[in-house]
């Protein structure tokens, strides 16, 4: 169970969240374990639009919610950062998806551990995550999905990298609600998670050669 920041965010309670967020990293608290209660509670967030508790427009006001999180903290973040990058990530939510709630709380979770995240948006056609990866060379890959459409397009990214050249330089990883160790296979992705947090422990783990 969240705690009140996490809550909060459950509930859609803009201003608590910022209070306490600002609160919290004024006091001194870690970034990461901020964003840590976020993720809890975007969770809860999930399973209730899942359950149809929450439609789209409580799923963007949670995402917009969670965006002035990420604004708030980035100076803290900015403090506790290694100075050299640890690594590179392209991320997009692939074709054919708007949503982004997983992806965004990945990405900040990553850029505090020290990453380097291009962040393409949503409904981001393959050719723009293949020309990403081909300007920046990035370490790792991620897609993103809440939907099932979108297991197509996530193929057709992981086949346009490998004709690339490109594929065999990344790690592709795929994450989201819907996805399971069957999509990692269809996709023909390195990894997949439901959890943010273990995302990221990945990432560090191949960076570290474990």
């Amino acid at each position: 169970m969240p705690e009140e920041l996490g809550i909060a965010l459950v509930e859609l309670e803009r201003d608590k969240v910022e209070e306490a967020v600002k609160s919290k990293a004024e006091k001194g608290e870690s970034p990461i374990q901020i964003l840590e209660e976020c993720r809890r509670g975007m969770i809860i967030v999930g399973e209730r639009f899942q359950r149809g508790d929450y439609y789209l427009a409580e799923l963007m006001l949670a995402a917009e919610i969670l965006n002035g999180v990420t604004a708030i903290l980035e100076p803290y973040m900015a403090n506790v950062r290694p100075s050299e990058s640890l690594g590179k990530m392209v991320l997009a939510t692939p074709k054919g998806d708007i949503h982004d709630l997983g992806k965004n709380i990945f990405a900040s979770l990553l850029k505090a551990h020290g990453f380097e995240v291009h962040d393409l948006g949503v409904d981001v056609d393959p050719s723009l995550i293949v020309a990403k990866a081909t300007e920046v060379r990035p370490d790792f890959i991620g897609l993103s999905v809440l939907i099932t459409p979108t297991f197509a397009s996530m193929k057709q990214t992981a086949d346009m990298l490998e004709e690339a050249g490109l594929r065999s330089q990344s790690k592709l990883m795929i994450g989201g609600g819907v996805t399971t160790p069957a999509v990692r296979d269809y996709v023909g992705a390195d990894f997949q998670t439901l959890d943010a947090t273990e995302g990221v422990d990945y990432c560090i783990k191949v960076k570290k050669g474990r």
